[in-house]
């Protein structure tokens, strides 16, 4: 029996394109060559420092550069923040050794769309780069940890010493209880019991606060109660 013919061809998504940065040859090769053979995934290029990536990004439009933090000439939180106005469009993933709480606060602040330690599977840091690439931010379990800790260990920040509101905002006491809350690492189970409030309710909450404030996720809002002494 003869196959009927489909009616339409279905095309593939094309590939997300990717610009490698690091400083030493060795790895920034071996995270091009590991990454290229992964499905969905087209390395456009590599750079060894945050000048050159810049450049790169400018003249090949990668959908995603994965960035590394400490690079000579331009370090990777700078050049994060130069293409943010050279290249607005490109998602930057801060991939590093690095999981210290003041390079994942200068990356967010910069604009990261996530950040990675380099022991990442390959497999995992490929499905990585293709949620940067749809928006959604990926952040190492232990950054995000050493962050959060960070946050509730700072001198001074003690429940309730912060402002009620903060500065600039139209935040509710409300919102603002949840996004303490956010800051000190409460999942939205444990949010929601401390409040009592439903799951759902504390869900409306944290979609409010980081439309409010322009922030994109969880991490982000973390880091502004920390700015704004809301702990």
């Amino acid at each position: 029996m003869t196959p009927e013919p489909t009616d339409h061809a279905v095309d593939p998504e094309p590939p997300v394109r990717v610009l490698v940065v690091d400083d030493q040859r060795l790895i920034r090769e071996a995270i091009a060559s590991l990454l290229g053979i992964q499905p969905g995934i087209a390395v456009v290029g590599t750079a060894g420092d945050g000048r050159d990536a810049v450049e790169q990004a400018v003249s090949l439009a990668p959908d995603v550069v994965l960035m590394d933090v400490r690079m000579p000439e331009m370090d990777g939180v700078a050049a994060l923040a130069a293409l943010r106005d050279r290249a607005p469009g490109v998602r930057v993933v801060m991939l590093t050794t690095f999981d210290d709480e003041e390079y994942v606060v200068q990356a967010l602040r910069a604009g990261a769309t996530g950040y990675l330690l380099k022991d990442l599977p390959a497999r995992e840091l490929a499905a990585a780069v293709r949620l940067a690439h749809a928006g959604v931010a990926q952040f190492d379990p232990a950054a995000t940890a050493r962050l959060a800790s960070a946050i509730a260990d700072r001198p001074g920040a003690r429940p309730g010493t912060g402002t009620s509101t903060p500065p600039g905002t139209s935040l509710t006491s409300r919102e603002v209880d949840v996004l303490r809350l956010i800051a000190r690492g409460s999942t939205n189970r444990e949010i929601a019991g401390r409040l009592h409030l439903s799951e759902g309710t504390v869900k409306n909450h944290i979609s409010r606060i980081l439309t409010r404030l322009g922030l994109r996720d969880r991490t982000q809002a973390a880091v502004y109660a920390r700015d704004h002494d809301l702990l």
